[in-house]
This record gives structure tokens, sequence and C-alpha cells, in this order.
């Protein structure tokens, strides 16, 4: 479903079609669940998130611009709704490791290959686990959710100058700790890109 079809959705949400509510739902539950689930590492909070997300479009959808892609309107939402639970429990984020393997299920093999991919995978959630909220936030809506630096400007409402900084030093602290981490063999913390 495109962009188009958003804003063809939208006006008939307004007059109180409900297919037309449920056709928005379905196509952004899947990411906006995973952004929620990224950011709380919690499953019952990235549900109830994602519901207080949805209730909240319904309850606003009258000031929803048409004419403006309506995922970072929503991932804001989302974000915003993350924050306030990590806030209040004093959670942390997971890792993107984690989180895909948590969504994917496990699919262990016995090979050494798996094995190793597994432990570079643990290792890389632990580094990423260590970055700041914002740095984390920024890492997870750039690389898990594929949005652009404008789009993550909008959902974090702050300067796109903001998300650069933030995905830049996230990158840097990545680096920084994933080559100075001794299980790793040499180089692997400049493949980060």
């Amino acid at each position: 479903m495109s962009t188009g079809e958003d804003s063809e959705l939208i006006p008939l949400v307004r007059q109180g079609n409900l297919a037309a509510f449920e056709a928005l739902y379905d196509k952004y539950k899947g990411r906006v669940y995973r952004t929620a689930l990224a950011i709380t590492r919690d499953r019952g909070a990235a549900e109830d998130i994602l519901q207080e997300c949805f209730l909240r479009v319904y309850v606003h959808i009258d000031k929803i611009d048409v004419s403006l892609p309506l995922s970072p309107w929503i991932h804001r939402i989302a974000v915003n709704l993350s924050y306030n639970w990590v806030t209040k429990r004093q959670r942390w984020i997971s890792s993107l490791g984690e989180v895909i393997e948590q969504l994917v299920g496990d699919h262990r093999g016995s090979t050494e290959r798996t094995w190793e991919r597994e432990e570079l995978q643990r290792i890389v959630q632990e580094a990423i686990h260590s970055l700041s909220f914002a740095q984390r936030v920024v890492v997870v809506l750039f690389y898990l959710n594929g949005f652009s630096l404008e789009e993550i400007a909008y959902i974090l409402d702050c300067p796109v100058g903001t998300v650069k900084s933030r995905l830049y030093y996230a990158r840097q602290n990545l680096k920084r700790k994933l080559g100075a981490d001794e299980r790793l063999p040499a180089g692997v913390a400049y493949e980060f890109p």
C-alpha cells in the first residue's frame, strides 16, 4: 500500500469507515510493534504501545495532513510512547540482533558457522545495548526500520543535524566498542557502516 493510498484511507476513516482504519492498522502494525519492542525490550509493552499508538491515530485522525506521509507521524507516536515506558520503568532498549531473533524465531543449527554468527550477533547486541538511549533509538529507526534522516528528525522532533550527530556518534561508539572486543576478529568493527 502506498502513501497515496493512505491519503485515500484517512478521509474514509474520518467518515467512520472501520475497514479503512483496519487497512491502516494492518499496513503499519508490524513496523510499529517492532519499533516499540526494540525500544522497550518487552513484548507486552510493545503490544500495549501498538494499541495506544493506533488509538491516538484514531482519536486524532482529523488532524492528520493527508499530503504528508503517515508513517513518520505514526512512528513518532510509537517512539514517544516507548520512551515514556522506558523512562517510567528505567529499562533499556534491546539490541537489534535480539529483536530480529525474537521476531524471526530461533533457527539455530549445529554448524560452527551458525555458532560464530550467533556469537558475533550477541557481541554486537551488547555493544548496541551499551549506547545511550538517544543513540539506540536512532540506530533502531535507521537500521531496523529503514527511515531516512529527515523522517527520523520528524519522529524525534529534532533537527536533521541532531539525528546525523547521534547516528555518527553511535557508529563511532560501536566501532570503538567492537574494535576493543577481543572476542572479535580484527577488522570487524570497521565493517559497521
